[in-house]
């Protein structure tokens, strides 16, 4: 099964830099061997960090987020609110299984600004989180090293200042059923924990639910046997 896979389209982003982005993914729900996670650390909340070295000032703003339009959102808003500041350096990881992530100098000397951010969301095993970093130049170079400790630093104020939480993964089912299976289809959402997301009845029943991931195949076991048994419904993932 795939699961957190993104879409890779990024113009309105790319549009903000004179850079590229640098873009890297990690392994393959389809690899060989593969086994999903079923939770995650992220943050519970937005938070934030401060580093001042040599009159330069390094504001890190982390930011909870899940898909790609939140990332370009975050990121335009704080360029537009610091729109005089000289670097927006970030990083993030996306996905149950850290499967996609991104690092972007913004003009910084190479792997000085983003990798160390990145290596901040790494050390504390976290994903669906944003890091961005906004510098206002004091004046004096810092040198790589210099730059790559207070990028660092910053960043690491901002995550001690956040809360880490512990989610569950979870996945989509569509669950078609007739009147007379309503019953068996509540028993089911309450023995799964399932949350309802949508629900209508025209000729028969139709829901949307989400389910914990590690709950999938023994919902799916258990409902291809009451549909063995007489009960007229049909689950699928979406």
């Amino acid at each position: 099964m795939r699961v957190g896979f993104m879409n890779t389209d990024w113009p309105v982003v790319q549009r903000l830099h004179t850079r590229p982005l640098i873009f890297f993914f990690g392994r393959s729900p389809d690899a060989p061997g593969y086994m999903p996670n079923f939770s995650y650390l992220t943050i519970k909340d937005p938070s934030k960090g401060l580093y001042k070295e040599k009159g330069s000032k390094f504001m890190a703003f982390a930011f909870p987020v899940t898909t790609e339009d939140e990332i370009k959102g975050h990121i335009r808003d704080l360029k537009k609110e610091y729109f005089d500041a000289r670097h927006h350096g970030y990083a993030f990881i996306l996905g149950p299984d850290k499967e996609k992530y991104r690092a972007f100098d913004d003009g910084e000397p190479g792997h000085s600004t983003g990798d160390p951010i990145l290596g901040q969301l790494r050390s504390r095993n976290l994903t669906n989180v944003l890091l961005v970093v906004v510098r206002y130049f004091g004046g004096i170079k810092l040198g790589v090293g210099g730059l790559i400790s207070a990028y660092k630093a910053a960043a690491d104020d901002a995550l001690s200042h956040a809360a880490i939480v512990s989610r569950d993964v979870t996945t989509r089912l569509r669950i078609v059923y007739e009147y007379d299976t309503t019953p068996t289809v509540m028993k089911l959402v309450k023995e799964f924990d399932l949350a309802v997301l949508e629900q209508h009845f025209d000729e028969g029943g139709e829901m949307l639910a989400e389910i914990k991931l590690q709950l999938l195949e023994t919902f799916l076991e258990k409902a291809k046997l009451l549909k063995d048994l007489g009960s007229n419904l049909a689950v699928s993932e979406v």
